[in-house]
Parts: C-alpha cells; structure tokens; sequence
C-alpha cells in the first residue's frame, strides 16, 4: 500500500538538504533506500544529505545523516545549522541552544540571529590513526605530506605534486592548498582522493586558495556525493589545517561556492566555532510503500 511522507528542502550556505520529521511521521525502514530514492536531481527532489529527525536519549534531538549514494556519514556541520532550523520551526523546541546526538557524538548548535546558527564544533581531531589515515603515524598533527596520485589524473598546469593535510571533524578530510581552485578539474580528481588508499574510511576532499589571512576560498568533494556548495565540518577542516600550517589567523572566512561560513578557533585546547545561515526552501511529499 502506497501513502506519502512530508518532506522539507533547506540548505546551508547552498549545500542542500531534505529533511524527514521522524518524531510525527511513520519512516520506512530502509532509509538507506529512500536517500538513494530521492537523491536523484532529474527524477527526486535532489540533495547533498539526507536528514532524518529522531528523539534521542542523550541530546534533545538525534540527526541521522545519509549521503545521496545511501551511506550514513558522522556529521555534517552544514546540516546541523539546518537541522536545529527545521525543529525550531516545527514547534519541537523554542531553546535557543539544543544538543544533538550524531554518529560524531553531541553537537550544541546555538541560534544566532535570523537565519544564522553557531555551532561549537568541539576540538579537531589530528591523531593520523584516528582521522583516519595512513599519510602519517603518530601524534600529529597531518600536515603539506606528499599524496601520490594516478599519472592520467594529472592535467595541463596543474601542481606535479600535491600535499595534503588531514583532519577530522568527526568525519575525515583531505585539504590540499593550491594556486587556483577554479582550475581544479575536482569531477576527476575529487573521485580518485576520496577513495585513495591513504584514507580507509574514504574521506571529504577540499582543494582551497589561501585569499588573505582571514579569508579562504574552499571547493569541496564530499564522498557519497560528489561537489557540493558548501561543506561545514570541511571549512573547519580547513581553518584548523591552515591555522595549524600558519598560513591564516584564528578568525577567517571561509569562501564556499554557495556562501560564507566564519570559523574561529582560539587556540589548540578550544572548541571551533561555526557560524553561518540556514534557510528553507520548499516543503513536499514524497510516496513510499508500506514495509518497505
């Protein structure tokens, strides 16, 4: 038997989002099925991550995450933003700070603003076997280590060696500064570095250019995805590898296809903070068969 489940479009910054009430609404099993399912931008509504509601025993909320491939991810610092948007609009809490519960652990969003949420991040992670990778052993941190990558994925002007650097945000990431990120052809080489032999778990990829000490252009490789417009938790990557390789300050902008986020991070034993929009798009439904 066929029925329909509402759904809402949002997005952060341009990385977009549907999102499923799972507190008021009866969800399919298979959620893994139904992102691939409504994943699709010519034949579904299309989105970077897939959202999903859930009442949690250790936060306010739970936020379960899935890529548009059907994988369920850690975090996504983007997504949160909308997240605490869509349950504040809602009328499941009127806080203006919650806690989440993700795969990542509990996030604390707090509201900012009209359509501006902050996030406390908490602390990077710079363990290599904890990130994880395999481009070094150690303490860390993951820093301008050469990454080899297939002789055909080179092309016409680009750097004959690339050096990435890596950190997690409860989910890994790959940051790699170059001289000029539009000339980056990320559909060939965003594939290869995520599933690259260094990074077990696959990883995100940024390719950024360094604009000034406060601010960083970014363009993102998100795996299970592909480019997306913007990447939270991979702006965070990026600030603390830059901050870390002291080539910015503590504060900077940081430069997405879709927007700007702010991040700072005061010093190696604070929590990064994130601050940036969340908005609404549309709302829909979207029919599912009953069991599955």
């Amino acid at each position: 038997m066929s029925r329909t489940i509402p759904f809402t479009k949002m997005h952060g910054a341009g990385n977009d989002f549907v999102v499923f009430d799972g507190l008021t609404e009866s969800l399919p099993k298979d959620l893994s099925k139904l992102a691939r399912d409504i994943s699709d931008r010519h034949v579904g509504v299309g989105f970077d991550q897939m959202l999903v509601v859930r009442p949690s025993e250790s936060a306010e909320f739970c936020m379960d995450i899935y890529n548009a491939d059907g994988t369920q991810v850690e975090m996504c610092a983007n997504g949160i933003r909308a997240f605490f948007k869509f349950v504040r609009d809602q009328g499941h809490t009127s806080a203006n700070e919650i806690g989440v519960e993700t795969l990542s652990g509990v996030v604390r969003p707090q509201w900012a603003g009209e359509g501006l949420v902050k996030v406390d991040m908490g602390l990077p992670v710079l363990i290599p076997e904890k990130i994880p990778t395999t481009l070094a052993t150690g303490a860390g941190p993951v820093l301008d280590v050469p990454i080899q990558l297939p002789d055909d994925i080179h092309w016409p002007g680009g750097p004959t060696e690339l050096r990435a650097s890596s950190v997690s945000m409860g989910n890994p990431h790959c940051i790699i500064q170059v001289d000029d990120i539009d000339s980056i052809p990320l559909e060939r080489v965003g594939p290869v570095l995520e599933h690259h032999v260094a990074f077990p778990n696959r990883v995100n990829v940024e390719f950024i250019e360094i604009a000034s000490r406060d601010r960083i252009r970014q363009r993102t490789w998100e795996r299970g995805t592909g480019e997306t417009l913007a990447c939270g938790s991979g702006a965070c990557a990026v600030a603390v590898a830059s901050m870390l390789r002291g080539v910015v300050d503590r504060e900077v902008t940081i430069e997405l296809r879709g927007g700007e986020l702010q991040i700072a991070w005061a010093d190696k034993n604070s929590s990064i903070w994130m601050t940036g929009p969340a908005a609404t798009v549309y709302t829909g439904a979207w029919p599912v068969e009953d069991g599955v």
